[in-house]
């Protein structure tokens, strides 16, 4: 019996032990993680005055009605006239067709690029890369010398018989997306490529060699993989063509009106603040829930394995 008693009192000794060393760890965590916290107040500082504020003062703008009171006279003027709904569905519209287009070419190209060497590969992203280094407005420009009704395409074409008179490829909805595919590929193969590059090459090797056709090896094991970068690219894509403004009003020719045109209707013409501030906070919040819900869908649908 005082045996007995002697170990439960040395177990009781140890478990207060245990729980005081927990308790200290706990708490020198703390201070080390507030410590590093403490140096990045200054950066948090910039974010809040650069970001923050001038969003906050955005939404402010966007309740406020021509009398200069609170009012939702600018997000009611988006339900009840058609203009505006019309915008909303050529700019969504638009941003599908050219996230689809820049899809169709970018896969592929960065799955070519993922095979070569790693050395042939630099020299073939390097030219991916050169449109980076020319300005986007002489590249749109160049759009326009190339599509317009008697420039190289058509005159091409014309040339070798295969049509008789110019085909309208600019100043409409195709000419727009044209341009801005040409803009957005880039921007989904960076980071489908490093995706794709991350992929061991042995997992195909393993699936042919039990007998796969290169088709379903590619189905079933290097397509499931490439996908969070796909993901990635082409929500980068859809955002950016969102809040796209001199591609599609130099090739769509007045034709094709985006939300980032309408706002700068709204202040160059109307000078009206508070509906341009208004629909700015929508294409703002439209941004941010189609980050969230990539975002989510990597999360569950990659973690639970959804797509393997």
């Amino acid at each position: 019996m005082p045996t007995t008693l002697y170990s439960s009192v040395r177990t009781n000794a140890a478990m207060d032990e245990t729980a005081v060393n927990a308790a200290t760890l706990h708490a020198r965590a703390r201070r080390e993680y507030w410590s590093l916290l403490s140096l990045s107040f200054p950066a948090l500082a910039f974010v809040v005055v650069v970001l923050l504020v001038p969003t906050g003062w955005l939404f402010s703008l966007s309740f406020i009605g021509d009398d200069g009171h609170f009012s939702l006279v600018n997000y009611q003027r988006m339900l009840d006239q058609p203009s505006y709904r019309t915008v909303f569905k050529t700019t969504f519209l638009l941003s599908l067709a050219v996230t689809f287009c820049a899809l169709c070419i970018g896969y592929p190209l960065a799955y070519m690029l993922s095979q070569l060497r790693r050395r042939t590969a630099n020299l073939c992203l390097l030219a991916v890369l050169l449109p980076f280094w020319t300005s986007l407005l002489v590249r749109t420009y160049s759009w326009l010398v190339l599509l317009q009704r008697k420039g190289l395409v058509n005159t091409a074409l014309m040339d070798a018989g295969l049509i008789d008179q110019p085909l309208q490829m600019v100043h409409n909805f195709m000419g727009a997306a044209i341009g801005m595919t040409h803009i957005m590929v880039p921007f989904l193969v960076l980071p489908l490529y490093a995706s794709m590059r991350a992929i061991n090459p042995n997992y195909v090797r393993a699936a042919a060699s039990l007998g796969a056709s290169p088709w379903r090896a590619f189905r079933d094991v290097f397509l499931p993989l490439s996908l969070p970068g796909l993901l990635a690219g082409v929500s980068l894509v859809f955002v950016l063509c969102l809040g796209f403004y001199v591609t599609p009003a130099l090739l769509g020719g007045g034709k094709v009106i985006m939300i980032a045109m309408r706002i700068d209707m709204n202040l160059r013409l109307y000078s009206s603040w508070g509906a341009a501030s208004a629909l700015g906070a929508v294409l703002l919040v439209v941004t941010a829930l189609i980050l969230y819900a990539a975002q989510y869908v990597a999360r569950i649908g990659f973690g639970r394995g959804a797509f393997r």
